[in-house]
């Protein structure tokens, strides 16, 4: 009787540790795959976004300006760029073109003329104005003059130019002309001389020649 216990026992036992080896397997299984699934992270391709180009138009206005000696003069530049509302990271130059060659009035905003305060930008760069004022002008200041952008990634935008003629007073009963007018007043009269000496060459060598043949005669 006590042998038939002892095997029910031992049997009841063998079935117990059978039982939890078999829930530690499987709660362990679980557990793995729970983990295996909580670390697993799914790599996601990085989308690089590339900054839309500048596209900026710069407009100058007039395409020809006059003034008279000692009156102020406003060229305007307007900055227009649908795709940046501010326009205040640009960096503006003027440059002025005649027939001594290229000269640089206006540099990053500032101008850069030593010792000249007659020259200056003026207006709302944030707006798109970045027009040139130029005080007390003189002759000196008669030329071609080009409003020029640099963009933030190194563009760079110039304007059509604006042709700006000084009238000056001659002094002559108070006649005011621009230098262009001058000149072509005095090519004028150089002309007229030439054609003169041309027309009356030949009528003065007849006159000689009669002369000539008078005194012979006497």
């Amino acid at each position: 009787m006590s042998q038939h216990i002892g095997k029910l026992y031992r049997s009841a036992a063998s079935s117990f540790l059978l039982f939890l080896l078999v829930d530690v397997g499987v709660s362990g299984g679980s557990a793995s795959k729970e983990n295996a699934a909580g670390t697993h992270i799914t790599a996601q391709p990085s989308l690089l976004t590339t900054p839309e180009p500048w596209h900026l138009l710069v407009t100058q206005t007039p395409a020809k300006e006059k003034a008279k000696e000692g009156e102020t003069v406003v060229l305007n530049c307007h900055l227009n760029s649908p795709q940046r509302p501010s326009l205040t990271d640009l960096m503006v130059k003027w440059y002025k073109e005649d027939e001594k060659g290229q000269m640089d009035l206006l540099q990053n905003n500032v101008t850069v003329l030593p010792n000249n305060s007659r020259v200056f930008m003026s207006g709302d760069l944030s707006q798109g104005d970045a027009s040139l004022v130029i005080l007390n002008v003189t002759t000196s200041d008669h030329g071609i003059y080009f409003c020029e952008v640099t963009l933030p990634d190194g563009k760079v935008v110039t304007g059509d130019g604006t042709k700006l003629r000084i009238r000056r007073a001659l002094g002559l009963f108070g006649i005011e002309e621009s230098i262009g007018t001058i000149i072509g007043v005095v090519a004028a009269g150089i002309g007229g001389v030439v054609v003169l000496i041309i027309v009356l060459t030949p009528q003065l060598r007849r006159c000689v020649l009669c002369m000539r043949q008078g005194s012979r005669q006497a």
